[in-house]
């Protein structure tokens, strides 16, 4: 596998050592401006030798090779651009054929390793959908079109295949999974993931500002799951959160307002609430999913619906990984909990403490302005 010394790769191995398999890492000198990467996937490997994870790991040079490139990526090229991770400006940060020259080799590694101990290997990569929009070479049909060549131009290419656990996954998802396997492995999670470096212009001495696309991305998947990035940013945690969330909310809001209707608009954005009896969900009973009508994350399932004749749409549980966040809204003259998606901050409703006591006895009153409904054949 591929190890950069990022969030994702990171994730990567530990999946593949909770699967129980023998992992040999290569990290690249491509001479990338955040070339401290590589010391933080050394500063991985240690701890995870030190826990009694044997990992074979080398670093490649490819610094003269890739210097014939030209990429705002590389030490030769300008600063690296700021601003929201699918802004066309991210374009700027691809280096030409990269992921080709790093599969290529990984590919000869696992053929290598075949040959030398006639076992089957899978080339494992971390990418992942939020690096489709700008980075060509993570999209799937890149990597099905990459291994049939392989398999063309390789004898014994039957042995080797391609592992991308997390194609369809954003890093919400990946950090999701670390969570369950740096338990399985016996590790602590913000222990690991203080040893990732994802910004693309890191200061000097190690920590970021948290202002490039590849750091909101990041800041916006811990947000997300509910927990606050252990990695070192300057101005602190609460700075480059507030930061991240106001980059993603204009980036987003464009395209929301081309889609949303006026009323999905003044609830969601705007905080606003659907008059009762009148949303379009209150009192439905259909079998599948309900998600964030502005980023399509999963909330709820149709088995945590029930009916509380209340004139909206009523959960008494939320799925495990939608980590609704929860707000004191005081506003109306009243004390309430506010819920928000954890991944784009869309305003869902309320919760209250009148709901199934055999459910734990809360009541989630959300607008059917804010859900998209995903029937079970659409998910199958």
């Amino acid at each position: 596998m591929a190890l950069s010394g990022g969030m994702d790769s990171t994730a990567l191995l530990l999946h593949l050592l909770a699967s129980d398999h023998h992992v040999t890492c290569l990290s690249f000198d491509y001479g990338q401006q955040h070339r401290l990467e590589l010391d933080k996937a050394e500063e991985l490997i240690l701890l995870l030798r030190e826990n009694g994870h044997a990992v074979t790991h080398r670093t490649v040079d490819l610094s003269s090779a890739m210097g014939l490139f030209s990429s705002h990526l590389l030490a030769t090229g300008d600063d690296v651009p700021e601003g929201h991770y699918e802004e066309e400006a991210m374009k700027a940060t691809v280096v030409p054929n990269r992921n080709a020259i790093f599969a290529s080799l990984l590919y000869g590694t696992a053929l290598s390793i075949a040959n030398e101990t006639d076992v089957d290997v899978a080339v494992a990569l971390g990418v992942h959908s939020g690096d489709h929009a700008i980075y060509p070479d993570c999209r799937p049909e890149f990597y099905d079109a990459l291994g049939e060549a392989f398999r063309i131009g390789n004898w014994g290419a039957e042995r080797i295949t391609f592992a991308l656990p997390y194609l369809e996954m954003d890093k919400a998802g990946i950090l999701f999974d670390a969570e369950r396997t740096t338990e399985a492995l016996g590790l602590d999670f913000d222990d690991v993931f203080a040893r990732t470096l994802t910004t693309y212009a890191p200061t000097k001495d190690g920590k970021s500002h948290g202002r490039t696309g590849s750091d909101i991305e990041r800041i916006l998947a811990f947000h997300a799951v509910g927990r606050e990035d252990p990695f070192s940013y300057v101005g602190g945690w609460k700075a480059v959160l507030e930061h991240a969330l106001e980059e993603d909310r204009r980036h987003r809001a464009k395209a929301l307002a081309e889609r949303l209707t006026p009323l999905q608009w003044h609830v969601t954005q705007e905080a606003g609430t659907e008059r009762a009896f009148t949303g379009e969900f209150w009192d439905t009973s259909l079998e599948g999913s309900y998600a964030c009508v502005c980023c399509g994350k999963l909330l709820f399932d149709h088995t945590q619906k029930f009916s509380s004749g209340c004139g909206w749409p009523s959960f008494h549980t939320e799925l495990d990984r939608a980590r609704i966040h929860r707000l004191v809204d005081r506003t109306h003259g009243m004390v309430r909990t506010e819920v928000r998606c954890s991944t784009c901050d869309a305003h869902l409703g309320h919760v209250f403490d009148d709901g199934p006591r055999q459910h734990g006895g809360e009541r989630y009153c959300i607008n059917s302005a804010s859900l998209t409904f995903i029937s079970k054949e659409e998910q199958a």
